[in-house]
């Protein structure tokens, strides 16, 4: 019988196990194509092992079978979609809640209990003013911590190389703490103190809950519950001053204060905002550098854009919103990183997709990453096009799957206004350039990564 260890191949794993678990189901597949069990106790769980990730093993098992597969997750069944086709027909616009906020709460194991339809409206209201109004409130900042960046890529030599994934990682956490939290985190020794708290957590949730290494380990065990209390004792005090003070920077935080909401919903949906905003913005910005190194045709149609936005004029909110070339980057970034590779749904009434009856309580996965580099859907997948968003019906396919538009989540849509604010500030100075013979490898997790640091060299512009 295979360790728990092999759970750790990815974070969805545990969402799969806990709604599974919850919810037995039958040991027929409906009829829907796809594997046996390997096992009978651990299902297909060791082919997907062998895969090296849950990203990976779809990719075969919809080459093999189609656009809806099954596969054994112990003794249960899970459906995964992968087509645009089929999640047209599953994807209900109107569903309000977020698999991504529900499986980290899972994981840092919080107990909210599910909100109703109108909750989940009011929550999605809240969330979406928090993003809108930080942003504007400290695009200031934001432009300043990006200028702060550029100041010290001018400084390097050209031959300098530099660490792109840790630079992000800083830049990233610098943003989200004082645009999240506030003014505390101005002061540098406490963005290294979140920093270190929120990657043992981070950490943690993604592996040591699911292999069951967390439990056995009395010092890991205390290193993340130590970790885990400080930064929710960080976002308690400043639940409580912002709760009585008048502040004239507005920050996430305050929507959700000034919203309906108990303390505890304040401080779990603070605490999941600030994880998960901290690494998709890293990784956005990160994968984003990295393509524009290796097409010097792209990276200077968006220097033209720029220029032809700003000429010497500062930047500014309302002339970022011109950016649309920009944009198509940034979609395209998404798209060719695969950055989130697979989502997650219950299915709380039998339905038919495509031709398959889906069981009520099934979980069904979208394979996204799939999606993303289907060749009937997007032309030469592998190539990093933004042109490709030119054509609108593009565009509604990426809204579609919840990349872009109303569907977006809020994390995603604060780390592309970053991400343009900061391409903004470095393209119009630099030419990025990549580093000869540099093979960057990627990791498909939550949150796609390299799997070693990418680097990256500068040289001026003027």
């Amino acid at each position: 019988m295979l360790d728990f260890a092999i759970f750790a191949v990815t974070f969805l794993l545990t969402l799969v196990a806990a709604v599974l678990y919850l919810y037995p189901a039958s040991r027929q597949a409906a009829g829907i194509p796809g594997i046996t069990p390997t096992e009978e106790k651990d299902g297909n769980l060791p082919d997907i092992v062998n895969s090296g990730s849950l990203h990976e093993f779809l990719v075969n098992l919809h080459e093999r079978y189609g656009p809806v597969v099954s596969f054994w997750f112990g003794r249960r069944l899970v459906v995964s979609l992968g087509t645009v086709d089929v999640l047209k027909q599953h994807i209900n616009p109107n569903k309000t809640s977020d698999p991504f906020e529900t499986m980290l709460k899972s994981l840092l194991r919080y107990q909210s209990s599910g909100a109703n339809v109108s909750e989940n409206h009011t929550r999605k209201k809240l969330y979406e003013s928090g993003v809108t109004n930080s942003l504007q409130s400290n695009f200031a900042l934001l432009l300043k911590l990006s200028e702060e960046l550029l100041d010290k890529w001018l400084a390097y030599p050209e031959s300098q190389h530099v660490p792109l994934g840790q630079h992000m990682l800083g830049f990233a956490m610098k943003s989200v703490t004082q645009m999240v939290m506030g003014s505390t985190f101005e002061d540098d020794q406490e963005v290294i103190h979140f920093q270190k708290n929120h990657g043992t957590v981070w950490s943690e949730i993604g592996k040591g809950f699911l292999d069951g290494s967390l439990d056995k380990s009395t010092t890991r065990k205390k290193q993340y519950e130590d970790a885990l209390r400080q930064l929710e004792s960080i976002l308690k005090k400043i639940i409580k001053e912002r709760k009585g003070g008048n502040f004239g920077q507005h920050i996430f935080i305050d929507s959700l204060v000034h919203g309906n909401l108990n303390d505890q919903q304040i401080l779990e949906d603070s605490m999941i905002f600030s994880l998960a905003s901290c690494v998709i913005t890293a990784k956005l910005c990160t994968w984003a550098i990295c393509f524009l190194t290796t097409s010097e045709e792209v990276q200077k149609k968006l220097y033209e854009e720029i220029d032809q936005v700003f000429g010497k004029d500062p930047i500014t909110p309302e002339k970022i919103e011109q950016l649309r070339y920009c944009r198509q980057v940034l979609c395209e970034t998404v798209r060719t990183a695969k950055l989130t590779p697979v989502s997650a749904r219950l299915q709380d009434i039998e339905e038919k997709i495509d031709k398959f009856i889906i069981p009520r309580e099934t979980l069904v996965l979208y394979a996204l990453g799939v999606v993303l580099q289907d060749p009937s859907t997007w032309p030469s997948p592998h190539k990093f096009d933004p042109d490709r968003f030119d054509d609108e019906s593009m565009m509604k396919t990426f809204s579609l799957l919840g990349f872009s538009g109303t569907q977006e989540c809020p994390e995603l849509r604060f780390a592309y206004m970053v991400t343009t604010v900061l391409l903004s500030v470095l393209v119009r100075r630099l030419h990025l350039l990549s580093v000869d013979g540099q093979l960057i490898e990627t990791k498909y997790e939550l949150v796609t990564s390299s799997k070693e640091e990418a680097w990256i060299t500068v040289s001026k512009r003027y």
